[in-house]
């Protein structure tokens, strides 16, 4: 999944494994999905659904319009995209915890097994303290040369990964204590049988 529009694509099946939707639905719904800074363009939206149709994992139904409007074609997930959307969800390699799908994988992370959300937050969370030491050692190199201003962007690009990776820290503990409680549960229930 480490190709360009993976994110899309993702966002796209996800959507449509709730419900069937229409190309204007799925646009606002992806738009909600991807964020508010990336707005989505029909000329992106459409050739990834024609993609998607071609590859078999979502089928394009007509939908007939009253009051002689033009029929809408409405979008479902196919048996096939089923199996390959649970196939995405799993995966929990490098390119979940990467810039452009991060934010996509954690608003699917209800529908994500917890140990592959925590090694998806893991890596994350490793990426951007490998980040955040990198642009210190820069920054500590250049730091005579800059004016005030390109110091304090620096300073504000720094404190917004320190609070990410803060925040990455916070899920993952969380995560490993519901995990660790749901065991214990399950270990108590079985004792008691």
């Amino acid at each position: 999944m480490a190709r360009r529009g993976a994110a899309l694509e993702l966002a796209v099946l996800g959507l449509l494994a709730d419900s069937p939707m229409h190309g204007y639905e799925l646009r606002k719904h992806v738009n909600g999905l991807l964020g508010w800074t990336r707005l989505l363009s029909y000329g992106t939206l459409y050739p990834c659904l024609k993609q998607l149709t071609k590859a078999g994992y979502i089928a394009a139904d007509t939908e007939t319009s009253p009051r002689g409007k033009r029929p809408r074609i409405v979008y479902r997930l196919t048996a096939e995209g089923k199996e390959y959307f649970t196939s995405l969800l799993e995966d929990g390699g490098p390119s979940a915890w990467d810039d452009e799908n991060f934010g996509v994988r954690f608003a699917l992370f209800a529908r994500t097994s917890s140990p592959t959300r925590v090694r998806i937050l893991e890596g994350r969370r490793s990426r951007l303290e490998e980040r955040l030491e990198n642009v210190r050692k820069a920054s500590a190199q250049r730091r005579e040369r800059m004016d005030s201003y390109t110091r304090e962007l620096q300073r504000h690009g720094l404190e917004s990964v320190e609070r990410e990776i803060n925040w990455l820290t916070e899920l993952i503990d969380r995560e490993r204590a519901d995990a660790f409680m749901q065991h214990e549960d399950i270990s108590t229930t079985d004792k008691e049988k």
